[in-house]
This record gives structure tokens, sequence and C-alpha cells, in this order.
């Protein structure tokens, strides 16, 4: 029978929509105030990916993504999602989104997203938070997944991502932990391996 250890801690960011910068540097100071300083920025990267957010958000959507200070217990994930959506609320005008909050983690294996919608490849956390694995990182690099996101399969956010999965790095080893990758198969490393598009 397995031993049942602690919670894994892991590396907790944000990504966000937003049209005004005004309310980007708003949503990140909320957070911020819960979730510890900001130690990673990337972007603003022009949103166009999709159109799926313009009629509520507007056009010409801008992303940013933004990580946080300490690493954190795994324990509470549902509780994140939760949160950030009360903040989109309290910043809506006239019942529209300014922001749109995607939390999620990382650690040296994984890329994790949160959502309110269930599917297939979605695991209930509690409360009706959905988790997902969304990047998988093996042979020296990230992996998509057949759910992975036309945007999050860019340069530019696997570039974020690297640059988290080192912070995450460094951090453990200072709390004396050795983490891990997931290690790629000689038996799948050429189906399992997909570039950006």
């Amino acid at each position: 029978m397995g031993r049942i250890g602690k919670p894994p801690r892991v590396k907790r960011f944000c990504g966000m929509l937003f049209r005004k910068d005004e309310d980007a540097a708003k949503a990140i100071e909320t957070l911020s105030r819960s979730w510890g300083e900001v130690d990673l920025c990337a972007g603003p990267f022009p949103f166009s990916f999709t159109d799926y957010y313009a009629a509520e958000m507007g056009p010409s959507l801008q992303r940013v993504f933004v990580s946080f200070g300490p690493l954190v217990s795994a324990e509470r994930m549902a509780e994140w999602k939760a949160f950030t959506n009360q903040i989109e609320q309290q910043m809506a005008e006239g019942g529209r989104r300014t922001v749109n909050l995607d939390p999620g983690c990382l650690d040296c294996a994984k890329v994790i997203l949160f959502s309110t919608k269930d599917f297939s490849h979605r695991i209930h956390l509690g409360s009706g938070i959905y988790a997902e694995v969304t990047l998988v990182y093996r042979g020296g690099e990230f992996v998509f997944l057949p759910w992975t996101y036309p945007d999050y399969r860019c340069e530019e956010y696997l570039s974020f991502f690297r640059s988290a999965r080192e912070r995450f790095k460094k951090q453990a080893s200072e709390l004396g932990r050795t983490p891990q990758a997931m290690p790629m198969s000689p038996l799948t490393a050429d189906a399992d391996r997909q570039k950006p598009l």
C-alpha cells in the first residue's frame, strides 16, 4: 500500500486577457495582495487566436502572464479559480468583464490550468472547479496534448513557462526538494513530441 504524502508545492501563475493596460495593472495588484509579489511577467501579446471573447470584452485583446512569489501547497487549488472569478466580477462594467483571468500552476513536469467547465480530460477539484494538465515536460521540452489550446502552443507562451519552470526548480532546491520531470520514453518519443504551431 502506498503512503500518502504531503501535497506537493507548485508555482502559481495567471494569464489574463484585457483591452486596457490599467485594467491589467489593477488585476495584477489585486492578485499580488493575496498571492505575493510578481516575480515574472511576460507580454503583452496580441490575442488573435479566437474571437470568442470579443462580444463581451471588445476587439484587440491582449494577453499577459505573471507568476507569483513563493511556492505554495497544491492542496487548495480550487480556491484559486474561485478567487479570480471574484476579481473578474468586481472589475466588470455593465455586466461585461474587463479582464479574463486564467489561473494555473506548474512544477517541473507539467502546467495545469483551471476551469469552471467540465470535459473528458478535466478532473473535478471541488466547488465546481476543474483542473487539466495542458502541457507536460518531457525530453527537455514542453509537449502538447490533444486539448492544449492553440495559443498555449506558441513560442511566446512557452518561453514564459520555461522561465517559470526554472524559477520553480530554483525555489524547490532552496526548500530542499529535488524536482523531477517526466522522462521521455524512447518508444513514444516521436509520437509524443509535437512542435509549436
